[in-house]
């Protein structure tokens, strides 16, 4: 696999947990999709109307911490996390999830994830923020898709967090125009998305992006991303 590192969501667990009330005060709603044989969405709604919506992959994952928003006492924000693939070969997921590998499964669940998913969130939740309250989520090779998605649809999704991107995918010669604002994040203990992570930060720099690039001590696993998320949506707020 060309400068792919190995990746996977649950592939650490050296970082501190956060703590959280439970239950929530907000609702987990799920919803199952034709897409690929059955794919499953859930979303965190917060207790009062959303100011912002993140849409994320993994998202049996990102869409359950609504808790560490509610603890971080931040503005309510929607998040509707969108499933990866059941499939036990990691290339599965990779391929819908960066461009590089199989442009037409890509393109598939692209489709999926822009327009199905949002078509869904605006008719059930009656939510339809622009795209400055709008933005997309991913860690390691979901990153690379919220920063595929961020570029490709910079009228959607005006933020961009990128927790340890893979690297399937890599900086296009020419950025696209406008570029998103992207807050990307990788730990110590994980150097070689670490260095991905500024590469992407360089390269988005040179461009004329607004990027945030933090350097953590952690390493690749849930809970060192779990931890940056309420940082990430405070910044949108704050913007």
């Amino acid at each position: 696999m060309d400068d792919q590192a190995p990746v996977g969501p649950d592939s650490a667990d050296s970082a501190p947990d956060l703590a959280h009330a439970d239950p929530i005060a907000g609702e987990l709603v799920t919803e199952t999709f034709d897409y690929d044989g059955g794919r499953q969405v859930t979303v965190y709604v917060p207790p009062n109307p959303p100011e912002l919506v993140v849409f994320a992959g993994d998202g049996q994952l990102i869409s359950q911490w609504g808790g560490y928003l509610e603890a971080a006492d931040l503005p309510p924000t929607m998040i509707v996390g969108a499933y990866r693939t059941d499939d036990e070969d990691e290339m599965v997921r990779i391929r819908e999830y960066s461009p590089s590998f199989d442009e037409e499964r890509f393109a598939a669940h692209e489709s999926f994830f822009v327009d199905e998913v949002r078509s869904w969130v605006r008719s059930r939740f009656s939510v339809a923020l622009p795209a400055e309250r709008t933005a997309v989520c991913g860690a390691s090779a979901s990153g690379e898709f919220a920063l595929a998605m961020g570029l490709r649809h910079p009228g959607v999704y005006g933020a961009v967090f990128c927790a340890s991107p893979g690297g399937g995918y890599h900086p296009p010669a020419v950025m696209p125009s406008p570029l998103p604002r992207i807050y990307l994040v990788a730990g110590t203990l994980e150097p070689w998305f670490l260095e991905n992570a500024t590469r992407w930060a360089d390269a988005l720099r040179s461009a004329g992006a607004d990027v945030v690039m933090t350097e953590r001590i952690g390493n690749h696993g849930d809970p060192f991303w779990q931890a940056e998320f309420p940082l990430m949506v405070a910044w949108t707020f704050r913007r």
